[in-house]
């Protein structure tokens, strides 16, 4: 896959941006502020999870099902074809299990540890726990942020090794930058991406410009 930094989302195959709307960018104002208290933080990063975890779900396999409503006539709806899991990125990505989980009721959820190594800056693996029938599942890979795309790209190696299929993971998050996509892609070109808005660049110190800071530790309260 080709990818260029001039291309938009609508021209890249499998990466989704919510359609930009007030609420949306309202929620981001919020979020971004330097000066948004922690519980506010909170509030309104949840409500974005929220949001954009619907919107992955429409990326879900779904067939038809008719149904017989309390008035005796058949509606003609839809169902899922196949199981779902999340699965976070640990820490900043805990923060999108609570969203998932008023989604999707007794959804799996499992956990990846991924670290830079001080010596080679390089992501390394820690710890994994997964669902034990994740191979037969959809899976929601869930990060806040999606920066320089390394520790994404290790998260979606060891779901690889566990028989996930590449073409069944969702890569959902708040923020991503094109680097991000762009690294992802290229490896993984079946993997699809949702996220809410997409920032311009990354600094010197790989940190998203203009950003949010550390998601984790706004959300999670360890400043």
């Amino acid at each position: 896959m080709d990818i260029s930094h001039n291309q938009t989302t609508e021209q890249l195959d499998g990466v989704y941006q919510l359609r930009s709307n007030n609420q949306i960018k309202g929620l981001q104002t919020i979020i971004r502020d330097r000066q948004t208290n922690r519980s506010d933080f909170i509030f309104y990063s949840d409500r974005l999870i929220r949001l954009v975890i619907e919107e992955a779900l429409n990326y879900l396999p779904f067939q038809p099902k008719t149904i017989i409503t309390p008035t005796g006539s058949e509606y003609q709806g839809l169902e899922w074809t196949q199981n779902i899991c999340g699965v976070s990125i640990i820490r900043a990505g805990e923060s999108m299990e609570t969203g998932l989980r008023e989604i999707c009721q007794s959804v799996r959820i499992g956990k990846i540890l991924i670290q830079r190594d001080e010596e080679t800056s390089l992501p390394k693996l820690y710890y994994v726990k997964l669902p034990k029938d994740i191979a037969d599942r959809y899976v929601l890979l869930l990060d806040p942020m999606l920066a320089t795309g390394g520790s994404s790209k290790c998260a979606i190696k060891v779901l690889l090794e566990n028989g996930v299929k590449e073409e069944n993971i969702i890569f959902v998050n708040l923020i991503a930058t094109m680097d991000g996509i762009m690294t992802v892609k290229k490896t993984y070109p079946k993997v699809r991406i949702v996220t809410s808005e997409i920032d311009t660049r990354l600094n010197e110190q790989n940190f998203i410009i203009p950003g949010i800071g550390d998601f984790g530790d706004r959300y999670f309260g360890n400043i």
